[in-house]
């Protein structure tokens, strides 16, 4: 893949919950279990805020269907609360770690797009707009495109309102 091909960094959780661990082992694991040969974001963020890097750039993602040639995938440890409900359970480290990843993508991809899973979801009623009735999943369980929105140039045309 090439940077300048790049037109989405997508935001996901790992939909595991805030109280326990999910080490990038079990991710590689998780997603080989469901037939990809490694785990299919090029990055993940653990809950200390440590930048795991799990795909390189230059070799296309699996995490958003319809997506994958066109964008960077980066995944955050956690989306579940205790009770197993999608929550923004990002620490400050992570939140820290996550906009330092972004910026470093930016550079790279500058006309690219931050936003989370769910805004890729299929608009299906056709009005050029991903509501939350719309998403497919809660992924990342945060407003990605709004808390961004300050580090990319522009906005989608298809972005949840």
């Amino acid at each position: 893949m090439r940077a300048s091909d790049i037109r989405y960094i997508v935001v996901h959780c790992s939909a595991t919950r805030a109280s326990q661990p999910y080490p990038p082992e079990a991710l590689e694991r998780d997603h080989q279990a469901r037939g990809f040969h490694s785990a299919g974001y090029h990055f993940y963020i653990r809950r200390s805020g440590i930048i795991c890097p799990l795909r390189p750039l230059s070799q296309m993602g699996a995490h958003v269907l319809g997506y994958n040639r066109c964008s960077y995938g980066v995944c955050y440890e956690g989306g579940l609360d205790d009770d197993g409900r999608p929550a923004d359970t990002r620490t400050p480290a992570q939140r820290t770690a996550l906009i330092q990843l972004l910026q470093l993508l930016l550079k790279l991809a500058p006309q690219a797009t931050i936003l989370g899973h769910r805004d890729l979801s299929p608009d299906r009623n056709g009005d050029g707009r991903i509501t939350p009735d719309e998403w497919i999943k809660q992924c990342p369980c945060f407003d990605a495109l709004h808390e961004y929105q300050h580090l990319t140039p522009s906005t989608p045309s298809h972005a949840t309102e």
